[in-house]
């Protein structure tokens, strides 16, 4: 019998005393933490939320967050990360689409939680960190953990749904306990004394794995900043004294475009950087590197595979532009459309098998079947290739290829010779119609403060560096490129404007 909820209890039981989490002037010991998580464990049992029932997160980057879920997995219940900021709607899919039984909601967005959970006949919890300390504040611990078997479900996670309607997929106790164990031990090399920076969104696989229920595991202090603003973020490394930070690619980037403000001492704490979500461009790592003086090593994963699959490990040579080597437990391979392996350097569909694969999609067999054949693989729908040491690179997103001409085009390399360029600060390369070639290549880029380069001079830029099919024949600007809530660029967000044509 297992309970990832467990970890929680243990290391309460070891390091009681230890700041588990931090939100600016409020801290909780571990202590505090799982008697907060067992308490809730105790009203979901009252309300009629039994092992197995599911029940919905939609709070902030704030402890309530943490202790909330890990009273949920407690009860041995199942839970369902949402973003604060999704509409009445998109709750109300959420709560149906699994059937959560009951909700609990940040204040802040309370006419669209109350209006979901109503349509959705879920009961519904508006708490904030102290409505959520009043909530249970009289009630009784529950003794221990829901017993639950290795491969029960402890998570449902939706997808971005950026092919298509969200699906939920099923991430279970032994899989989550093992791929946060595997990042604590062999990859990060956390733990008790170290501070773990959360400006990752908890409701995100990678914040949720990587830096909550890591943290959990080897009695580390989390420091939680409710929304990410570069400025804060580099306040908070200095104030906390922060020596793992985990970020994705425009978080970096954004804490580059402030440096110049911080005194180098700022970061001087640091000891590992990791980043995932998204493709890091090499320019951004080794600019963020020779500014701050800390190594980023680069991994890989998604929501399905809970989500790190891959990294750079920190015992092993780091190649730049890698996603790195498959971690304990995993296997990963290239393969062409007939599932066939490719050679080396030869780009492919990324395939992944071990602990860290979900069991499928929320009441989707059809798409399970499709996502993850008869053998274990699951099909990631993202383009890489591996070289002879066996290190994995991104080429792109399968959705995302362009084909102008017959040709393809992968928007990540032309996105990584436009960030070369000393004046961009964000980019993105999308597809544009075209009458004859089917598509054109366009990019839209933000400019850093102050930068006086022209779009034409951006085309110019690429056209020395790629071949004639590749380079963008269209570049303009905007203020800011469209993100998503873990700061990943969204580009099926970004459009040309209608005088090229698009």
């Amino acid at each position: 019998m297992t309970n990832l909820a467990l970890n929680l209890v243990a290391t309460a039981r070891a390091h009681g005393d230890t700041v588990a989490l931090r939100c600016d002037e409020l801290e909780l010991s571990f202590t505090e933490f799982d008697s907060a998580a067992a308490r809730i464990a105790t009203l979901l049992e009252r309300e009629g939320v039994g092992p197995g029932d599911r029940v919905g997160i939609m709070l902030g980057n704030t402890p309530a967050f943490a202790l909330t879920f890990y009273g949920i997995l407690r009860r041995g219940a199942i839970a369902v990360p949402m973003n604060p900021l999704l509409k009445s709607r998109e709750i109300e899919f959420y709560l149906t689409n699994t059937g959560a039984d009951a909700l609990f909601a940040t204040p802040q967005f309370a006419e669209e939680a109350r209006a979901a959970a109503d349509a959705a006949g879920s009961r519904l919890w508006l708490v904030d960190d102290a409505g959520l300390a009043e909530l249970i504040a009289d009630l009784p611990a529950q003794p221990r953990p829901v017993d639950r078997e290795s491969g029960d479900t402890a998570v449902i996670l939706h997808t971005s749904g950026t092919t298509g309607t969200p699906k939920g997929a099923e991430l279970t106790h032994g899989g989550l306990a093992r791929n946060c164990e595997v990042t604590a031990r062999t990859l990060l090399g956390i733990g008790f004394g170290d501070v773990v920076m959360g400006c990752l969104p908890l409701f995100h696989v990678f914040g949720l794995t990587c830096g909550m229920n890591t943290s959990v595991l080897a009695g580390t202090t989390l420091t939680l900043i409710p929304r990410f603003d570069p400025r804060t973020a580099l306040q908070v490394i200095e104030r906390d004294q922060v020596t793992v930070f985990l970020g994705v690619p425009t978080m970096y980037a954004a804490m580059l475009g402030v440096a110049r403000e911080f005194p180098h001492s700022a970061t001087a704490s640091l000891r590992t950087c990791a980043s995932g979500g998204a493709s890091l461009p090499v320019a951004v790592l080794t600019d963020f590197e020779k500014t701050f003086g800390c190594m980023i090593l680069e991994g890989y994963g998604l929501s399905e595979t809970s989500p790190v699959a891959s990294f750079n490990h920190p015992d092993k040579e780091r190649k730049a532009g890698s996603i790195g080597t498959p971690i304990e437990g995993v296997r990963m391979r290239v393969v062409d459309a007939d599932g066939t392996e490719v050679g080396t350097g030869e780009p492919g569909e990324i395939q992944i098998a071990g602990h860290n694969v979900m069991t499928g999609y929320w009441n989707l067999p059809e798409a399970t079947a499709d996502a993850i054949d008869p053998d274990g693989w699951f099909s990631t729908g993202d383009i890489g290739t591996v070289d002879a040491d066996g290190y994995l690179f991104i080429v792109d997103r399968k959705k995302d290829l362009i084909i102008r001409g017959g040709y393809n085009v992968y928007p990540r390399e032309i996105e990584e010779v436009l960030y070369e360029h000393p004046d961009v600060a964000e980019v993105a390369v999308v597809g544009i119609p075209h009458e004859t070639l089917g598509e054109e290549v366009g990019a839209a880029v933000a400019v850093k403060p102050g930068a006086g380069v022209e779009p034409s001079e951006l085309v110019d830029f690429v056209r020395e560096r790629v071949a004639a099919y590749k380079y963008p024949r269209h570049i303009w600007f905007l203020p800011e490129l469209p993100k998503g809530a873990t700061g990943k660029i969204l580009r099926r967000e970004i459009s040309a404007p209608q005088a090229l044509g698009a």
